[in-house]
């Protein structure tokens, strides 16, 4: 009885220990050697052989060059196009502080809910000009009144090269990156003066 009990467990153990037998099965189908070349091998390779053509040259040339392009003439704002009327608006910066402003010891500084206008404290400086560069009546535009005013101007572009206008005006010209001014002012069309007025920011949008 007790033998006829071990006799699964005896032929389990046998078929678990075949496959380590490493039994010699013959042939079954042709064989090839294993010719994967190294991957790091193919690489530096692939690298090397660009190098040497010259390939990776122009290619950093011509990348090189489109970043260039690329920051030097940004994409024009499509959200402003060129003034056909006069028109004035006005901007008021002034907001409510909507939480308590704190300092470092928990001391409140200014309260929630009080109003604060920034050309209390701080006034425009500078006039600002917006403009499209792209347009040599806005332009010549920009240039006699930033001359008028003795230089006392900020230019901003909404399209165009800032970069070459540096170069010809020898003055710090601006852009506004992905239109966040014109934005806030609301500016439709260009060219566009921006000076303070009071407490307000007024906006003169001029047909040329």
């Amino acid at each position: 009885m007790q033998f006829s009990r071990q006799l699964p467990l005896a032929l389990t153990a046998l078929a678990l220990a075949l496959p380590c037998l490493g039994a010699d099965l013959g042939v079954i189908g042709p064989t090839y050697r294993i010719a994967e070349p190294d991957m790091l091998e193919w690489i530096e390779n692939k690298a090397r052989a660009k190098v040497e053509s010259g390939e990776a040259l122009k290619y950093m040339q011509e990348r090189a060059a489109a970043i260039k392009d690329k920051l030097t003439n940004p994409v024009a704002l499509t959200t402003v196009s060129k003034a056909l009327t006069n028109r004035t608006s006005y901007y008021d910066p002034t907001f409510q502080v909507e939480e308590n402003v704190l300092d470092e010891k928990g001391a409140i500084l200014v309260p929630a809910g009080t109003t604060i206008n920034p050309l209390d404290k701080i006034g425009l400086s500078r006039t600002l000009i917006f403009f499209d560069a792209r347009d040599a009546s806005q332009v010549a535009f920009a240039k006699k009144y930033i001359d008028k005013v003795a230089g006392l101007t900020q230019p901003i572009l909404v399209g165009g090269s800032y970069f070459d206008l540096m170069k010809i005006w020898s003055t710090p010209v601006y852009f506004d990156q992905q239109g966040s001014l014109v934005r806030r002012f609301a500016i439709k069309h260009v060219p566009a003066i921006v000076r303070q007025e009071g407490k307000r920011l007024r906006i003169d949008e001029i047909a040329l």
